[in-house]
């Protein structure tokens, strides 16, 4: 790695030992280190307030009405002692990398410009617990849809409204499907709602028109000015306002900057709208984000529903052989209006937030009537390309003419606040970034990109085909039949080619790295065959499907690639029955659910962070056989069994009482947790050249190409002269994660886990003194009874060949030294890393028998490529 400047190139201070850089396409260290940030996203409960999962309708509407729902006690309950039990739970894993999720609604629910500055408080509190557990952060200004109130998650109900629309009518006009209304208000079974069907939303008229609004009203809808602005810059403007209020409260705290918070992500999968449509009486086919299910309008049909006008169109179903017109089906809205009525504005001025509307601006109406592009009356489309081009007769390009304007605005108004900042570039899913200046990256800058096995995803089902999805998209094939992959080991393949398209990307920024800021996969398999939902109940705990799904897509991350990524995600409340309570996606790495029957500490029903399972629960649960509320469903229980009273709740003061030692805690509730526990080097002298990991076998092998620009320094980090060392050795080791999950010694395994071969762990002890404590590597806990961060050898069981340097063990981290040239060629060394004795055996892993291969094979065809 080249030697890192010893001052910072966007404000010229110089850089503490905790600096991380962004230079020569990785996140380096101040000693000159390449470090891998690997971790979560906490978490997908942030989409919506304590106790207001998006199933229950009770509440829902008042909630956005009155602005008065508080998202405090997101993401973690810091009063009862469980935070200390997420975190230390997520350190216990490997990770140290946090993507934090806020939407703009928790920050501004009250009103326009009425700030939530006690949710912002609170956000503080959880930084600084996630400090003390040595986690990175980056900020996710996250969205879904636009909005809760619109099918997702993300802005304040009030910006709805301020767009002049009437979010009570999206379900009549089926411009939004909202979850707690599905199918309709009056006959609400929010648990029959269809796997990523929240998705199809971006094809509607809500989403279409707001993002349009958002990106491009001056360009699209000059015509809609509120409080004297384009809806555009009134909307953006509140946007950022409120993001840079919640960075100002995090600058202030003193303590968060660039030791734990090390940048902002920009906004969460921004949508394009209706900009660049090249004719709104079709569906452009290359749209990416819009999944045929269900209902599927034309944007013409969708403009005439928003207007109350019934319509026949499309009917999709997914199959097997991928989604297929399935008939027509008639929406009626009975004249229902997306749009305001003109009575909810006396003289332009609304009575509850307080905006006053421009006279040209005529509520009642479709906003791209009033500008032209069609007539009610007639419902004839007037303007069929509108979107297609700007006011100058260019053809539009969506991320150089509306993304970059607003990133551009975005990213200054946040290095206001933190100077320093990481900005992590955040392009819409699946495209490429467009070229950005200097003058607003100041060589701090990351690609934030998305990835999911979308076939995985939207069949709930891991199958033995698939295909190169964004290979397709990027026109890598002439014909559909070179894409498909057929067989574990080319669908692996493909997996990890797509990432490699993707972290290629980054090159258009320049030399900056690249992660992937969201992958993983569903555990509601199989009709949620692993919760014992199916055949008597005797799959339950069974998640070797889930273990190969998600195998797969973090094999994809290693390899060539070494990405660094933060997986979606961990969700405390998430629950057998509602998922990670938003839309039915049930994508959380652990669940209180899946705790074993023998633990006794459970998150109980009144603690903030399993409310949102709870609280108001009136919705209909997916098990018709059972009328118990969950209230009184322990979380090991199927949902329709009997009634189980829960323990009693574990003092505050002893989080950890109840289980026996570390590995019992690392693997207990986690689904799956061999695929997502995985070895990674943390920092690394040279440059990772390719990680290999085999679950089955539990190998990990590592390869680094070493040059001599990459000899660390010691003192970058805050450290003296090492202790002892060897003249031809780097100053500081190459550090890798090696996980209890794969390497307990056999001390910390139960009877059926332990191995009857003897424990011989293959460790070389050297002394204390031989080996630096590095910054941050400090037990986060002031009791420490699990010995999760224990710094003894002997907790591993490992045999351990190098083919240079030397090591030592210290708890979960191996510490490799060895030479880094003086000059001429790089270097590459090898280091294989196996447990001594057989491979530990969890309960998800029995054997599962796939389906006929023949049987799908033509399915991800038409399937694999419908990406949400």
């Amino acid at each position: 790695m080249p030697r890192v400047p010893a001052t910072s190139p966007a404000t010229g201070q110089p850089t503490p030992s905790y600096y991380i850089h962004t230079a020569d396409a990785q996140f380096v260290d101040n000693a000159g280190r390449t470090v891998l940030l690997r971790g979560i996203n906490l978490s997908g409960a942030d989409k919506a307030p304590v106790g207001q999962q998006s199933q229950q309708l009770d509440g829902f509407w008042e909630a956005g009405e009155t602005g008065e729902e508080s998202f405090i006690g997101r993401p973690l309950n810091l009063d009862d002692g469980s935070a200390d039990v997420h975190l230390a739970r997520l350190k216990g894993w490997g990770y140290n990398m946090l993507r934090y999720v806020v939407t703009w609604e928790a920050l501004e629910h009250a009103g326009p410009g009425k700030y939530d500055f006690e949710f912002m408080e609170y956000t503080v509190r959880v930084l600084r617990k996630c400090k003390e557990y040595g986690f990175r952060v980056y900020m996710d200004p996250h969205q879904d849809i636009w909005s809760r109130f619109s099918g997702g998650s993300g802005a304040p109900y009030w910006t709805l409204l301020a767009c002049g629309i009437n979010p009570r009518n999206f379900t009549a006009t089926q411009a939004a499907i909202l979850h707690p209304e599905y199918p309709t208000p009056a006959d609400a079974n929010p648990a029959d709602l269809p796997a990523m069907i929240w998705s199809t939303n971006y094809g509607r008229l809500a989403s279409q028109t707001l993002f349009t609004l958002f990106f491009a009203g001056r360009e699209f809808a000059p015509k809609c000015i509120i409080d004297g602005q384009n809806i555009q810059d009134y909307l953006q403007s509140h946007f950022i306002a409120a993001f840079a209020r919640l960075a100002d409260r995090i600058r202030a705290a003193g303590d968060l900057l660039d030791e734990c918070v090390l940048g902002w992500d920009s906004m969460n999968e921004p949508y394009e709208g209706f900009c660049g449509y090249p004719d709104l009486n079709t569906v452009p086919t290359k749209q990416t984000s819009t999944l045929k299910k269900g209902s599927f309008p034309t944007p013409a049909q969708s403009l005439r529903l928003g207007m109350g006008q019934a319509q026949t169109v499309d009917n999709w179903k997914f199959t097997t052989m991928g989604p297929k017109r399935d008939g027509t089906v008639t929406i009626d809205p009975q004249g229902q209006k997306m749009w305001a009525d003109p009575d909810t504005e006396h003289d332009g001025v609304h009575p509850k937030w307080g905006w006053r509307r421009d006279a040209g601006w005529k509520l009642g109406t479709c906003v791209w009537a009033l500008h032209g592009v069609w007539d009610v009356e007639t419902g004839a489309v007037l303007i069929p390309d509108y979107f297609r081009y700007r006011a100058d007769g260019q053809e539009v390009v969506f991320i150089d003419d509306f993304w970059r304007p607003h990133w551009h605005d975005f990213a200054t108004r946040m290095r206001q606040y933190h100077p320093e900042a990481i900005l992590f570039v955040a392009p819409p899913v699946f495209v490429p970034p467009p070229e950005i200046s200097e003058d607003y990256l100041k060589g701090r800058c990351c690609l934030s990109t998305h990835y999911y096995d979308g076939l995985t995803l939207i069949t709930r089902h891991w199958n033995w085909f698939n295909a190169d999805a964004l290979g397709i998209l990027r026109g890598k094939y002439s014909t559909m039949l070179p894409a498909i992959k057929i067989g574990e080991r080319a669908i692996r393949k493909s997996l990890q080619e797509q990432l490699g398209y993707l972290q290629a990307d980054a090159k258009v920024l320049g030399a900056y790295p690249t992660i992937i800021g969201e992958i993983g996969i569903p555990y509601d398999m199989d009709g949620k065959k692993a919760y014992g939902w199916t055949d008597g109940g005797k799959h339950k705990g069974d998640f070797s499907s889930q273990q190969k799904a998600l195998d797969a897509s973090m094999n994809a991350a290693d390899g060539p690639n070494a990405l660094n990524y933060t997986i979606w995600n961990y969700c405390p409340d998430n629950s057998h029955a509602w998922g990670d309570g938003w839309n039915m996606e049930d994508l959380s790495v652990w669940s209180p659910d899946d705790l074993r029957p023998t633990t006794q500490y459970r998150m109980q029903k009144g603690d903030a962070h399993l409310l949102g399972q709870h609280k108001h629960d009136r919705s209909r649960t997916p098990s018709a056989a059972s009328s118990l509320s969950l209230n009184t469903i322990a979380p090991e229980s199927p949902a329709s069994d009997a009634t189980v009273v829960p323990p009693p709740r574990v003092p505050a003061s002893q989080p950890f009482a109840h289980w026996d030692n570390a590995f019992d805690f690392l693997t207990d509730g986690a689904r799956a947790v061999k695929a997502f526990c995985r070895p990674f080097p943390t920092a690394i002298v040279g440059v990772p050249a390719d990680i290999q990991f085999d679950v089955s076998k539990a190998e990990f092998k590592l390869t680094v190409r070493v040059r001599p620009e990459d000899a660390p320094r010691r003192e970058g980090l805050g450290l003296g002269p090492a202790l002892s060392s060897r003249p031809d050795e780097a100053e500081l080791p190459t550090e890798i994660y090696v996980p209890l999950v794969h390497y307990a010694s056999d001390k910390l395994l139960s009877d059926p886990q332990r191995e009857q071969s003897p424990d011989s762990s293959h460790y070389r002890a050297l002394s204390k003194s031989s080996i630096d404590t590095l910054p941050g590597s400090r037990s986060p806990l002031s009791s420490d009874p699990l010995g999760l961060f224990s710094t003894e050898p002997d907790v591993l069981s490992l045999s351990v060949d190098v083919s240079a340097g030397r090591w030592a063990v210290e708890g979960q981290t191996l510490k490799w030294w060895y030479p880094v040239p003086s000059s001429g060629q790089a270097r590459e060394y090898t280091i294989v890393i196996r447990r001594a004795g057989a491979v530990i055996k969890t309960a998800d892993e029995k054997a599962y028998s796939s389906p006929s291969l023949w049987g799908r094979m033509a399915s991800c065809v038409g399937g694999c490529c419908t990406i949400m």
